[in-house]
């Protein structure tokens, strides 16, 4: 397997560098950083961005994420592993990722509910999480990026 080419944030400069800050910013925003870490999987999975999958996993394991919480995620509504805060970002991030899925792509319920675990600054640094993970997700889709080729 090979890509189409180099991810396009790493080939025009100052790309990478925006997202990095980007990313930067929202985990200093005060969201755990496990709901993150569930979020970015999530759309990943919904994506089917095999990179950001892989690379996500990773990462939440080193940090201490447990292999069935992890392997729960595409099935996130029909388990008991993540507390309702999680639920109400995983709801989140599903709406925000399937914008073209509905005629009311985040629906007020579920925005409701994500305003009960969460206030206006830990909201922005979520929405734009799940944004910056879509914009990886499309990169590397786009671009056909292979899983595990980075290492």
């Amino acid at each position: 397997m090979q890509a189409r080419m180099n991810n396009p944030a790493m080939i025009l400069p100052g790309a990478m560098q925006a997202i990095q800050a980007l990313m930067s910013a929202t985990e200093q925003g005060g969201v755990p950083p496990a709901t993150l870490g569930l979020v970015h999987l999530r759309a990943s999975q919904i994506n089917g961005c095999t990179v950001c999958v892989d690379a996500g996993t990773c990462s939440a394991q080193q940090a201490g994420e447990s292999d069935e919480r992890l392997l729960a995620v595409a099935a996130w509504q029909d388990t008991l592993y993540f507390t309702p805060a999680e639920r109400a970002a995983l709801a989140l991030a599903e709406s925000v990722t399937r914008l073209s899925d509905r005629t009311d792509p985040v629906p007020d319920e579920i925005w409701d509910e994500a305003t009960r675990h969460y206030d206006e600054a830990t909201l922005a640094a979520l929405i734009l999480s799940i944004a910056t993970t879509n914009l990886f997700n499309r990169l590397n889709v786009t671009t056909g990026q292979v899983a595990g080729s980075w290492g």
